[in-house]
């Protein structure tokens, strides 16, 4: 299977305003496609990026306002880490705290500081700091210099009561390997490794069951180079008797889903045709684009979205 590490993480949100306000200003990042849920028109789906919109980097939100929220344990992924720079960890813990954000850390894991925090629906984000390169240009922000801007992703981590299937899978099914061990962690990267490779197995048998809501992950997905990658994984995955979805249109990608043992969504999703092909890279986030099988209903669905600006 030829997976590139990760695509985008799709979270739950409540109010849109104060969504993009957070990921915009506070962490600096980029609005790259204001779209709606292809699965449920009458709601937002928002994508955060770095300057070039490009795999590995997105952090993407359901806005359904007025979902309860969720509880963190078992079968959910209970933290989203991005990579930053090795000097930039005491800048971020003064930006955040002056935004009112509640900071812990940095904390040592696997050789790297790590700072932890949420963002205002309850999400568990983590800031990176490692030894390893990452050359990801992160987008342009009027106060957060490039040196210490956020790059993409380092990787996620993924609640379970045991490891086991949920490790089987990954290594044996989807590519990727053990590189790291501590105590109930482990970690796996696929491909080259590095930042926006790794998933780190969190293993807890006393672990509640989780509860999806606001403030939690709704699945995470893998790059795959293109559409005949991605056939060869769903074939694979189906005779290792997963249940994987057909081939789904994104306009942005093309999707498959299935549920890993421990509960959690993946999904794989192609690089292309990637977010410039309904507007130019340059102004990217800046109208609401629909899919052409929607746009017959550009002006109901426009009415019922709430502004975000």
């Amino acid at each position: 299977m030829r997976l590139l590490g990760l695509h985008h993480i799709t979270a739950i949100a409540g109010d849109g305003k104060r969504n993009v306000d957070f990921y915009t200003r506070v962490l600096g990042l980029r609005l790259v496609k204001k779209t709606v849920n292809f699965d449920d028109p009458g709601t937002y789906h928002l994508y955060y990026g770095n300057a070039a919109a490009a795999p590995g980097t997105l952090l993407t939100f359901f806005l359904w306002e007025g979902l309860p929220p969720g509880r963190s344990g078992a079968g959910l992924t209970t933290a989203v880490a991005y990579s930053v720079p090795a000097d930039a960890l005491e800048f971020w813990r003064a930006r955040l705290q002056a935004n009112g954000v509640a900071v812990t850390g940095p904390a040592r894991r696997f050789g790297e500081q790590v700072l932890a925090f949420a963002d205002p629906d309850g999400l568990p984000l983590e800031l990176v700091a490692g030894p390893e390169p990452d050359p990801r240009t992160p987008a342009p922000h009027p106060e957060v210099p490039a040196a210490r801007g956020i790059r993409g992703f380092h990787g996620v981590t993924l609640a379970t009561a045991a490891a086991a299937a949920s490790a089987a899978v990954l290594t044996e099914d989807m590519g990727h390997r053990l590189v790291a061990e501590d105590g109930p962690r482990s970690r796996y990267a696929v491909g080259k490794g590095g930042p926006g490779t790794y998933v780190d197995l969190l293993a807890d048998p006393g672990l509640p069951r989780g509860r999806s809501g606001l403030g939690t992950v709704h699945h995470v997905a893998f790059r795959t180079p293109n559409d005949p990658s991605q056939e060869e994984a769903r074939d694979a995955l189906a005779a290792h008797g997963l249940g994987v979805s057909p081939v789904i249109d994104r306009s942005y990608f093309h999707s498959i889903y299935y549920r890993e043992p421990g509960g959690i969504l993946f999904e794989i999703a192609t690089d292309g045709p990637g977010f410039a092909v309904d507007e130019p890279l340059d102004q990217l986030g800046r109208s609401l684009r629909l899919p052409p099988w929607y746009e017959s209903r550009r002006a109901e669905i426009e009415a019922h979205l709430p502004p975000l600006e």
